[in-house]
């Protein structure tokens, strides 16, 4: 039977009658959603709501995986495990008809609700394998977008990836390509202390999933062999980043991250995570040994002939208006950069650039800066693909070799551009390092998106361009603090008359002015919608670095020693003393036993290092139980219940009195000095010091 939800058709032929995987109420409260708002309010209401499945079913950043793949709208395609529609709406704008399989009813009517207005979308409700031989033999793309890693769910037999793919190759078409997104199982981030996305535990991937479970990602390596086994012999890997769900890049073999280029790793919107290293740096380590491909945190797989796209970046985490993709494509005479509107707002944007190109020209003519070529091609701008090193990398090179009088000279001769620069009425506000190309002694402007109309400071430029440098951390953070400090004369001279802290507190204030300056010019690009690192931050999940964690852990272990003296005539000293083994200690449970020495006098126990609360279970002297009344035991707590003192010291003790004397008398059989069974509970120091002075026991 089918239905319509507007214009999309839902066929549940095969449905088997219920949903076999629900999100419960997160699911009706997308249904509603979709219901009730189009998808230009979907942005208003992730930031309302800060809440990861909203985020994630609905943030139309999740259609970057795909936006940028040349469907024509005559192609057939399929999606295979299209849940919610994410992805849908990119696919049926592009193509002539797509093909929905999902076996979930409430995720697809999501789905039909949200694309209503396509008539181009047939979505089929039940499991793939009933399914799968009523699907067509001619898709021209088959998408498997977050899907792969379930084959063994989709399949379920011995050997489910290869069954899948086998599956998928006899629908394609000649010449089709399947598109498959997936994490990878060795990606840096589940190195550096994310979460496994599917079973949401630490190191399960990178250690083979020792526990099982009903999701698989797979290295590079894997995948290729697959690809060998089902016999797909042309294909193409791509390395989208941070990861497939929210890409701001796209790499390829053919145009690998640069070094500096991967800076945006903290990206844990669903749960918490540790931060085990800096991502930034060893990716840094990873592109020089040219590993990158093997720790790419996902993999966008091109089974089919190879698409002309080597490089994709997307500037849609902004304004409507001003939401552009950058593409480097091969051509027959060679590679070339678009810029491409991903909305129709932004297509005035887009085209601005070619005049821009031409008044930057006629600035800069005779004056050392060569602006790269732009001419329009119906709504995209087409730039000259330049091969030189951008200036951010000799830059590196620089601080690499120690060359610093090579650095000086390339930085004194940017100063320069952007001291003319701050003559003319037109500016290029972004002549930031990374944005100019140096092919043999010409320097080229590369991307001039963002144009001021109005003189720019040449102070301000330069601040700005090294603020972005220096974000890369390590070398360049600490030559782009001197050089600030260069150029101000008065505040470097007022810095060397205080001391070295002085001055680590002035350039950390220098530099939030400098920082406060970017967040306007990235306010003005989004329009005052908060970007994903806001929202990130916004959802709560915390970056846990691993250095504290492990300062933490050694701290509590230390309050939590327990230490016992024995007193031999001599009174209590460290020498004569030890700490309660670890196995005799549970939580805040502790078994104590001391042994029999006819030397000891008194016994002191220190139940912890730290302000705390005692509830004595049991304490036993030669096999004699003993309250905490007893007149041969001392304390520096305050008694609050006849077995609880309370303790508003860090050094807390116990002192029992007397063992050579009246407590030398031992019950028949016993063995032990001293059997005791207590619980001990940290307290902050303000309760314990409070209960101390103002509790009495009566």
């Amino acid at each position: 039977m089918t239905e319509k939800v507007g214009k999309v058709t839902l066929d549940d032929t095969y449905y088997p009658g219920e949903d076999l995987y629900c999100d419960g109420a997160t699911e009706d409260e997308l249904l509603e959603i979709v219901k009730e708002y189009g998808e230009a309010s979907f942005g208003e209401i992730i930031e309302e709501k800060k809440s990861w499945p909203i985020l994630y079913h609905l943030s139309g950043l999740r259609e970057n995986i795909v936006d940028w793949i040349p469907l024509k709208g005559t192609d057939k395609v399929l999606e295979v495990g299209s849940g919610c529609g994410a992805i849908t709406g990119a696919l049926a704008r592009k193509a002539g008809s797509v093909t929905c399989v999902d076996l979930s009813k409430k995720r697809s009517m999501i789905n039909a609700y949200r694309h209503s207005q396509a008539d181009n979308i047939t979505i089929y409700l039940g499991n793939f394998r009933e399914i799968e031989p009523h699907l067509a033999c001619d898709y021209d793309y088959i998408f498997l977008i977050g899907v792969f890693e379930y084959g063994q769910s989709y399949m379920g037999n011995e050997r489910p990836y290869e069954t899948f793919l086998g599956l998928m190759k006899r629908h394609l078409a000649k010449g089709g390509r399947l598109i498959i997104a997936i994490e990878n199982r060795f990606g840096l981030k589940y190195w550096a202390g994310c979460r496994e996305d599917h079973l949401g535990t630490y190191f399960d991937g990178i250690e083979g999933y020792p526990q099982g479970g009903s999701a698989r990602t797979f290295t590079r390596r894997e995948l290729e062999k697959l690809c060998d086994e089902t016999g797909f012999e042309e294909r193409s890997f791509y390395y989208p980043y941070p990861d497939y769900k929210f890409p701001i890049c796209l790499y390829s073999d053919d145009r690998l991250p640069k070094v500096g280029e991967l800076s945006v790793n903290l990206r844990n919107f669903d749960r918490d995570r540790l931060l085990l290293f800096d991502e930034k740096n060893v990716f840094d380590s990873l592109i020089r040994e040219e590993m990158f491909p093997q720790f790419s945190n996902s993999y966008l797989l091109v089974l089919g002939p190879p698409l002309p796209e080597t490089y994709v970046r997307f500037s849609n985490d902004r304004a409507p208006q001003y939401a552009i993709r950058t593409e480097i494509r091969k051509r027959k005479e060679g590679l070339e950069v678009r810029k491409i509107p991903m909305t129709p707002e932004a297509r005035d944007h887009v085209a601005r650039l070619e005049g821009t190109c031409h008044a930057l020209e006629e600035i800069y003519e005779g004056h050392g800066l060569s602006i790269n070529r732009c001419v329009m091609d119906s709504e995209e701008a087409v730039l000259e693909y330049l091969p030189g090193m951008t200036l951010e990398e000799m830059l590196d090179e620089c601080l690499e070799k120690n060359d610093r009088e090579e650095f000086r000279r390339l930085f004194d001769r940017y100063c320069e551009l952007a001291e003319f620069s701050q003559t003319k009425k037109l500016c290029s506000y972004d002549m930031i390092f990374s944005n100019i190309i140096l092919v043999g002694d010409t320097w080229n402007l590369i991307d001039y998106e963002w144009t001021s109309e109005e003189a720019v400071p040449a102070r301000e430029m330069i601040l700005r361009a090294l603020y972005c440098y220096g974000l890369g951390g390590g070398k360049r953070r600490g030559i782009c603090l001197e050089l600030i400090q260069e150029m101000d004369a008065a505040k470097k001279e007022a810095a060397q008359n205080t001391n070295k802290k002085g001055d680590a507190l002035w350039n950390e204030e220098f530099l939030w002015d400098i920082a406060e300056k970017e967040r306007e010019f990235q306010r003005h690009s989004t329009q005052n919608h908060m970007s994903m690192a806001e929202i990130r931050d916004a959802i709560g999940n915390p970056v846990v670095p691993a250095a504290a964690l492990q300062h933490r852990y050694m701290e509590e272990q230390h309050r939590n020693k327990v230490q016992i003296y024995l007193d031999e005539g001599a009174g209590f000293s460290e020498e004569n003393s030890y700490f309660l083994p670890e196995k005799d200690r549970k939580d805040s449970s502790l078994e104590i036993r001391v042994e029999e020495g006819e030397k000891i006098k008194a016994l002191r126990l220190d139940p912890a290092m730290d302000y705390c609360m005692v509830c004595v279970k049991s304490l036993k002297v030669r096999g004699k139980e003993l309250p905490l009344t007893d007149k041969n035991i001392k304390t520096n707590g305050k008694r609050i219940s006849k077995d609880t003192v309370v303790f508003g010291t860090q050094d807390p003790n116990i002192t029992i009195e007397n063992l050579d004397k009246r407590l030398r008398v031992r019950e028949p059989g016993e063995s032990w000095l001293l059997q005791a069974r207590m619980e001990v509970s940290i307290l902050p120091e303000g309760t314990a010091v409070a209960l101390t002075e103002k509790q009495r026991f009566h």
